[in-house]
């Protein structure tokens, strides 16, 4: 099986001066994974690997850039799974942690249970030997922000969730197997202790060899209704393509609860697609040595790995 890995930043808006950034992100995080994959790694160490880049840059909402709750404060989900068995890793509402993802593998790993959340997720992090962060560390400028307008009397919390960032990656290995990771700070200004899509199985990303693997974005709340990660993986198994199946789940959502958001997608044969209902979504996917990216509609730029790894390098 030849490798491919698909990342995504986020369904939603992007302003312009946050595009060039965007589009690195996610290219430099389909790069990595997709070393890894070429020296024979496996899929659940590259979507790892592509998340973890992701959560260390601040222009997307997960990790180090994550948006803040009704309190100021960064709480975040992630989720990870394995296509081969379907072992599944998450948390939700973790606070002061760098890397999310990295926590919601070790939970699919070193215990009997999916998700941990909150102080329990802590917990365990602690006795894993996870280091901790300060909360101020997560914080952006932009997120504080954002957060002080939401605040405002005349605000509209809406018009920012438009806005997302969530971050995710799929790939298949040169072994056949699959997996999906994805992670997010939420929902600006949202209540303490809310969990959205990422965190759930079969919602925020599912992964099954016999399928394939899929990452969603977007408005959580819409994506939990209508479980759109296995909601996508289920159409593909009714014999539709990648890109039949994540365009028949995201306007079942939009015609169902009116919800909005993005998928990525890998089929079991190395098909792929990255496919989005919103105005923007950055993604970028490596496959057969070329690396394919885009933030809007229709767009498509295709270059060599090589060329891109010398571009990033210099």
């Amino acid at each position: 099986m030849k490798p491919v890995i698909v990342v995504h930043g986020g369904a939603g808006r992007i302003f312009k001066e946050r595009e060039d950034g965007s589009r690195s992100g996610v290219t430099r995080a389909a790069l990595k994974g997709y070393g890894i994959l070429k020296q024979g790694g496996s899929a659940l160490d590259a979507v790892e690997e592509a998340v973890v880049l992701m959560e260390d840059d601040p222009h997307f909402n997960a990790g180090c850039g994550s948006v803040l709750n009704e309190k100021g404060e960064v709480e975040m989900d992630a989720i990870i799974m394995d296509g081969k068995n379907l072992s599944s890793g998450a948390v939700s509402a973790v606070k002061c942690i760098a890397n999310p993802i990295k926590l919601a593998r070790l939970v699919m790993e070193k215990t009997d249970h999916m998700l941990l959340t909150d102080q329990g997720a802590l917990a365990f992090a602690r006795a894993m030997g996870v280091p901790e962060v300060p909360g101020e560390k997560l914080i952006t400028e932009r997120s504080l922000e954002r957060w002080k307008k939401n605040l405002e009397a005349d605000s509209n919390p809406q018009e920012f969730q438009k806005d997302l960032g969530t971050v995710g990656a799929v790939a298949i290995d040169s072994a056949g197997n699959v997996a999906c990771a994805t992670s997010t700070g939420g929902l600006s200004n949202k209540r303490v202790g809310r969990v959205g899509d990422t965190a759930c199985i079969g919602s925020g990303g599912y992964a099954d060899n016999a399928i394939g693997a899929t990452s969603t974005t977007g408005h959580g709340e819409s994506i939990m209704k209508v479980v759109l990660a296995r909601l996508t993986l289920y159409h593909m198994e009714q014999g539709k393509s990648p890109e039949e199946a994540a365009t028949e789940a995201l306007n079942s959502m939009e015609t169902r609860v009116g919800g909005l958001g993005g998928v990525i997608v890998v089929s079991r044969s190395g098909d792929w697609a990255a496919t989005f209902s919103t105005k923007q979504m950055p993604w970028a996917a490596v496959k057969d040595g070329q690396l394919q990216s885009g933030i809007h509609t229709g767009e498509r730029d295709t270059q060599p790995v090589e060329k891109a790894l010398s571009s990033i390098a210099s």
